[in-house]
């Protein structure tokens, strides 16, 4: 099977999609966020942020392909992008397994043979030690207004197969603003703190919930799917268990 056309020129407006096709063919990539930091050193044209894109910028680069997701970016850009007469394929990810199933698709449609750390990263999340007892856990990502994980998060997948159960899971939204008193509240056993999009540190987050064991995590590990997923299970689970010995001890 091979892809519809050749593509030799790729703008990506998602920095884990960035960072895939980087992986196996970073001559491919002409564009990308400011916000696609991974692999270090991608000599690129910067194009604005993912919520943001220079749009006129993007057409300028002439790419045959513009990949994007339907979460991180605005449908407003991508309709612009097509109207400009560009091809803007368009990612959708919940779970992991929708994960991998797009990971390969991006990389098709890029001319890409399947790399062996897609391979790696399924069998990384495969048959994972199970938790002597499940978690429940509340998953700030921004303060100032509070606002957590809620339903169908890719990040809650992880989560959940790592035996942490996100307590707003149920929520009708995907990302609830949330009264601190009431996260406080809610019987969470753990608090996880990734270190973006807002930056949760040891000095900006725990002390908002005082007697909670806070797992600072890394959040490419926890959000972003790309080659990252190989040692998210182990990187993730690590920083759950500091926070629940440190608090035992």
């Amino acid at each position: 099977m091979t892809p519809r056309r050749a593509v030799r020129r790729v703008v990506s407006l998602v920095p884990s999609l960035t960072e895939a096709v980087a992986a196996g063919a970073p001559e491919l990539l002409v564009g990308a966020t400011d916000w696609c930091s991974h692999p270090a050193g991608l000599d690129v044209t910067r194009i604005g942020g993912t919520k943001n894109p220079d749009t006129a910028r993007i057409a300028a680069l002439a790419p045959d392909l513009v990949i994007a997701n339907e979460e991180e970016n605005r449908p407003q850009d991508l309709d612009a992008l097509r109207a400009a007469g560009l091809d803007v394929l368009v990612t959708e990810v919940r779970t992991l397994d929708q994960a991998l199933v797009e990971l390969a698709r991006v990389l098709h449609s890029c001319g890409l043979p399947r790399p062996d750390w897609l391979a790696a990263a399924a069998a990384a999340w495969r048959d994972l030690p199970a938790r002597p007892a499940e978690l429940t856990a509340v998953v700030p990502v921004w303060r100032r207004p509070w606002m957590v994980l809620g339903r169908d998060t890719f990040a809650g997948d992880l989560l959940a197969r790592l035996g942490v159960r996100n307590r707003y899971a149920g929520h009708a939204d995907r990302y609830p603003r949330i009264p601190l008193g009431e996260l406080r509240a809610c019987g969470a056993g753990l608090v996880v703190l990734p270190d973006e999009p807002y930056r949760f540190t040891a000095e900006d987050g725990p002390e908002a919930f005082p007697g909670l064991p806070a797992a600072l995590v890394s959040g490419r590990h926890l959000t972003w799917y790309g080659p990252s997923l190989t040692r998210a299970p182990g990187v993730l689970a690590a920083a759950v268990d500091a926070a629940l010995n440190t608090t035992a001890g």
